[in-house]
């Protein structure tokens, strides 16, 4: 398994455009191999942005990697930096590789 996540800074009154990018695209995930589930999250709000991560599962690091490398990843992304300056500053990934896990 390997999970990952992008962090986005979003500029305070831009949060609605964003979450309806984000909501509206075809992001194609449903077709790559290894794709195992998606969230967009939505964290603290501070002066200056509102945090949001994507958090992506994968059934491995090899099934993410070839996911951004496909037409997949491209077409998917070719829009995502909206009609006006939405973040401030570049997304922040980071990439896991879980050590354990609990599930209810």
């Amino acid at each position: 398994m390997f999970i990952a996540m992008n962090r986005f800074r979003v500029m305070p009154g831009a949060e609605a455009e964003f979450e309806e990018l984000w909501l509206s695209r075809d992001s194609k995930l449903n077709t790559v191999p290894g794709f195992v589930e998606f969230r967009l999250l939505r964290g603290p709000r501070k002066e200056d942005h509102t945090l949001y991560a994507s958090h992506t599962i994968w059934a491995s690091r090899e099934a993410f990697e070839g996911w951004t490398k496909s037409e997949a990843f491209r077409m998917a992304h070719r829009n995502a930096g909206g009609t006006r300056p939405l973040y401030l500053g570049h997304p922040e990934f980071e990439g896991f590789e879980p050590i354990q896990t609990l599930k209810a």
